[in-house]
Parts: structure tokens; sequence; C-alpha cells
């Protein structure tokens, strides 16, 4: 293998093998696995601060999503998702399949018991008839034994201690993006229970609004034009609540898929803008990466299996030496199957290979160095997609904070211009369009910091998923969460009322 992490094929040809087999017999054929060498950044792109080993990706999960009710949600999911569960299954596929792979090791013990009866023609005895009828009764133990001279039984369970490897990898996974997609559509329905307020609290002040041109034009100091417009823009808004509505069941329904429950109604805590993402923590070194994701390391594991796929392939060139044994008895009466009268046994060793098969072994030679190959290039492939992943999730991250302050200033703004432009109304230096126009950008100004609020939560989640987070903790810890850490809290009613949390009109 060169420095690349690529192979060199000259130490694999198998007719230098077949030429030389002495000292064979004291380690397996075929490669030794290195890690493929992978360009690996000095600092992640995006990072300010300098390179550090601290991670937020060492934190467990429940020490980055603090809210209550989310820890609830997630320690629900990990006890009912069903993809968790074939997971789990195919872990203990896995770890079976080592067992069936490491048992050609040790001899192989069975048991043989025949009874027969038997009519057949006999010739050439005097004295005799020539069709005979006569008993025959067996009962032996067999043992074979294949001596892995060669390191294929070896390789073979070297392969499925890997499959094993990256099976508990890909389960880890599966229990990081739980986590991950459960908080995600939880901060995405507090976004949009945040719009179903704002839009509530919107269509109260065009209300109010139209309510006030209507008395205008009632009392003759207003026009139709005014009226119409502002009804206009309080129908526009009201059609907007069923289809939040709608889009509230359908979040509420995936998140109940990702529980492994029926669809019903989540419970929320702390609204979206009680939710704060947590101080700022290094993502860690790049080269860590590999050790974190738990796709890296499934890539990694599939590597190595396919490493040791090449070696089994490399063996079946050479012959399989064995050892076979029996011991019994065999009579023509039951009883002296048991006695030495009737002992039979039998030790004997045997050397098998191949001669000629059609360029079949050397093919399949060929495909397992392929297959090499190719799982070389994926775990490549995974190692950069992992390095461009976090590198966006930490720009995301970083950038949703300028984002948010400006469209943070620029609601205020609106505000106090709404404020202003009613007063100015009332007062009779402005005109109608100044009000509707303040109002209708205050609107989707309010939506656009809300659903900025929940991009930089959802940011947090994808730099936690990304850095490979929660990796020190075992499987069974990632259940485990310390109650300290869980305060349960009364559900609120999970959807918004349109007097708004407080139970009086929404503030404008």
């Amino acid at each position: 293998m060169d420095s690349t992490g690529r192979r060199t094929r000259g130490c694999r040809t198998p007719l230098s093998f077949v030429v030389v087999v002495p000292l064979l017999a004291a380690c397996a054929l075929g490669p030794r696995y290195r890690r493929p060498a992978v360009p690996t950044p000095e600092t992640t792109r995006g990072q300010s601060a300098p390179a550090d080993a601290t991670s937020l990706a060492d934190a467990p999960w429940w020490a980055i999503f603090r809210d209550p009710a989310l820890q609830g949600l997630v320690e629900e999911a990990i006890r009912g998702s069903h993809d968790l569960g074939a997971a789990a299954a195919r872990v203990e596929q896995a770890r079976n399949q080592i067992a069936i792979a490491r048992a050609d090791m040790f001899p192989q013990v069975g048991y043989q018991g025949q009874a027969v009866r038997e009519r057949t023609f006999v010739s050439g005895v005097p004295g005799s008839p020539g069709n005979v009828t006569f008993n025959s009764f067996l009962g032996t133990f067999n043992l074979a034994w294949e001596i892995d001279v060669w390191g294929r039984i070896r390789r073979a369970t070297e392969a499925a201690r890997a499959d094993y490897l990256a099976a508990e990898a890909a389960r880890r996974g599966v229990l990081l993006t739980l986590v991950s997609d459960v908080a995600q559509a939880y901060f995405e329905l507090l976004e949009l229970d945040r719009e179903l307020e704002i839009t509530h609290g919107t269509r109260i002040t065009f209300q109010d609004t139209l309510d006030l041109f209507q008395r205008r034009y009632a009392g003759g100091i207003g026009t139709l034009l005014e009226v119409s417009r502002a009804k206009a823009a309080l129908t526009q808004v009201r059609a907007g609540i069923p289809e939040l509505e709608r889009q509230i069941v359908a979040q509420e329904n995936q998140l109940s898929i990702l529980l492994g429950r029926p669809p019903g109604d989540i419970a929320r805590g702390a609204p979206l803008d009680g939710e704060s993402p947590p101080p700022e923590v290094p993502v860690g070194l790049p080269s860590q990466l590999l050790e974190r994701r738990p796709d890296v390391q499934q890539a990694e594991q599939a590597l190595v299996a396919a490493n040791a796929d090449v070696g089994v392939a490399l063996t079946s060139f050479f012959p399989r030496v064995g050892l076979s044994s029996l011991y019994g008895g065999q009579s023509s009466e039951l009883e002296n199957v048991v006695k030495s009268a009737g002992n039979v046994w039998a030790v004997a060793g045997s050397v098998t290979g191949p001669l000629f098969q059609g360029g079949r072994l050397l093919a399949n030679y060929r495909a397992s160095s392929a297959a090499w190959d190719e799982a070389v290039e994926r775990y490549q492939q995974a190692t950069l997609q992992a390095f461009a992943e976090v590198s966006n999730a930490l720009v995301a991250q970083q950038k949703l904070k300028g984002v948010h302050a400006d469209r943070d200033e620029a609601v205020k703004a609106l505000q106090t211009s709404v404020a202003l432009s009613l007063q100015r109304y009332n007062d009779g230096i402005a005109n109608y369009f100044e009000v509707l126009e303040a109002e209708q950008q205050l609107f989707p100004a309010e939506l656009d910091l809300a659903r900025t609020q929940r991009d930089e939560l959802v940011a947090v989640v994808s730099l936690y998923r990304t850095l490979g987070g929660g990796w020190r903790l075992d499987v069974p810890g990632w259940s485990d969460v310390p109650h300290a850490m869980v305060e349960r809290d009364v559900p609120r009613d999970p959807r918004p009322s349109p007097a708004g949390p407080s139970g009086g009109p929404l503030s404008r």
C-alpha cells in the first residue's frame, strides 16, 4: 500500500504465493489493513477561533437541547422509533455473523445413526439361497476440522467483525439522526405556531383598521376606496390562517412518526422566542471527524471488511488442509454396536485444492480487489462530505446571527412606523395608503424574523449532527438522561390561542 492508501498490487499477485508457500501457516494471507490517507484541513472553513480539541460534539444531546418538552419528545422517540429498532436488529444479525464465521475455526463434531434391514442377492455361497435377508446397525461420532493454514477463516471472521462494527456505527448514526430530526421538527413546529400567532394578531390589527375606515366612511370623512382596500388586506391575511393550521397538523403528524406513535397533538414547551441557542463552543479539530462521525466510521469498517474479503479470495488459490475421524460401532446385531466386537474407527488427513476452475478463482480475486477500490473511494468521499457539511453548518450559524439582528431591528422600526402612521391618520396628516402600507410591511417582516429564529435553532441542530454529536455516549447512554436535566412541566395547549399567550389581545 502506498502513501495515498491505495494497494500495491505486487504483493497480492496470486502466482507469487503459489510458488512461495513455506512460512504462510504463521499468518493469514492477504493485505494488512491501513487507513487510507485523506486530505484533512487544519481548520474548518468558516471557523473564526483557532482550532481547539474541545467540540460541541463532546456534549450529550440533552445538554444542547434544554427545553424539557423537547427532551421528553426525544426520549419518547428513542424508546419508540421503528428505524432505531430495525437498526438494533441489524446489529444483532451482524453480531451473530461473527460467531458463524468463527465457528469454522473449531472442530465440527457430529453423529450418525443408521438401522437397515435389507434383502439382497448373494452368489457363490454353498448351501445358501440366492437371496439373503440381514440387518445392519451403525452408530458413530464424526469429527472434521479444517486447519486454517492460509487464514481463510480468520479473514472471513475479520470481515464479519468489520460488518458488525459498521452496523454499530450505523445504529449510532440512526440515533444521532433521530435526535436531530426530532429537534428540527420541533423547532419548525414552534415556528409555525409563531407564524399562526402573528397572523392572528395581524388579522386583529387589520380588522381594527377596517373598523376605523368604516366609521370614518359612515361619518362622511372617509372614502369607499379606503374601506375596500382595508377589507382586501384583512381577507388576504385571514385566508392564511387555515393554511398554517394545516401545516401545523402535518408537522405534528411528522413528529408522531418519529416518536413511533399514531398521529396526535404534540406538547410544546417554551415558545419560539423563548428558545435560545447554546453558547458558542469550538467545533474541534477537523481530524476528529474521522473518529466521531458515524457515517465515516461506517465507511471505514466497510473498507476493513473489503480488505479482509480480498484475503479470503486469495486463500481460494491454495489447498485446504483438514483432519477427519470416525469412532463408533457397526454390527448386524443391535447390542453389538456398543461392544468392542462392533467397534469401528478411522482417522484421516486430507488436502484438497483447485486445479482448473475456468478462471473463476482469478475473477473472484479481481472482483474482491475492485470492491476494495470502491470502498476506498466511498470512504474518501464520506470524509470530504463530512468536512463540507460541518463548514456549511458553521457558516450558517454565524451568518444567521447578523440576519437575526437586522430583522429584529427592522421589525421594531416597522412597529414604530405603524403606530406613527395611525396617529398621523387620526390627526388628518396622513392618508389611508400610508397606514395600510406600514401594516402590510410589518406582517411579512415579523414572519421573516420568526423564520430566522427557527433557522438559528436548526443551524445548531445541524452543527451538532454534522460534528457527530454525542460520540462519547454508548448506545444505552443515549436514553440515560439525568433526571436533573429534565424538568417535567405541565404541557401547555399545543395550539396558540387567537387571544395570545397571556389571554389578552395580541399586542402589536
